[in-house]
């Protein structure tokens, strides 16, 4: 079934900004087929998986759909030569997108300068693939938040992103605003955690995000064309 002629132009452009994640602790690679597959039908950006199936992702996929995957995750305060190395072996292995987690005990103790050179240190092995920079807002003052987007931007990363989702909370289109007005002009914004419908995808969306972070969005769209599809 054709999923092009099934699915309103609205859902089809939340779809192809969406990072189709799975990053279960028991993801298997059965798993990540269905994921895969899911991300081709439905035009989603990529999909986000656990970082040891990157490569039978990336084998999967055939370049079919950009394979992301996440580093220092989901509590960020691995060491910056334990992110650079994650980072490396993971773009080794067939990654197109990289997401790292700050270290956040260095944003409590107000440490930004070495934040930056961290960011900086994981995008130089990096290179042309694309880094996104989780910066969990839901643990942050308004002035880490806005401290964190001056290390994002001077790092040279591609993405701010609000949260892994693994915390006690998500996106909020006032977190997207705060971070589209405060980063540089060619860094964008992922937003992520708890977006369960469209609404909640257009609303982050308008506020400013250019890429989302969920699961749920191709169960919707899924539940639109039918099993079948």
């Amino acid at each position: 079934m054709d999923t092009e002629f099934k699915l309103s132009d609205e859902l089809r452009a939340v779809l192809s900004a969406t990072d189709h994640t799975l990053l279960s602790l028991t993801a298997t690679e059965d798993d990540i087929r269905a994921i895969v597959d899911d991300g081709i039908r439905f035009g989603t950006a990529s999909v986000c998986i656990p970082p040891y199936l990157v490569g039978f992702a990336s084998e999967y996929a055939k370049e079919r759909v950009k394979i992301c995957t996440v580093i220092g995750f989901p509590l960020g305060y691995s060491s910056t030569a334990t992110k650079v190395y994650e980072a490396m072996d993971a773009c080794d292995m067939g990654a197109d997108e990289i997401d790292m987690v700050v270290n956040l005990g260095l944003v409590k103790a107000g440490e930004f300068d070495k934040i930056t050179e961290e960011i900086s240190a994981v995008k130089r092995v990096v290179g042309d693939k694309i880094l996104k920079v989780i910066i969990e807002t839901c643990l942050l003052s308004e002035d880490e938040k806005l401290a964190l987007c001056k290390c994002v931007s001077n790092a040279g990363a591609d993405f701010i992103k609000t949260s892994t989702g693994f915390q006690s909370g998500g996106a909020m289109p006032e977190d997207v605003r705060l971070l589209r007005e405060n980063v540089a002009s060619e860094v964008k914004v992922k937003a992520a955690g708890g977006i369960r419908t469209l609404e909640d995808a257009q609303a982050l969306l308008q506020a400013g995000a250019d890429r989302l972070g969920t699961s749920r969005l191709v169960s919707l769209a899924k539940g639109l064309v039918g099993e079948g599809y």
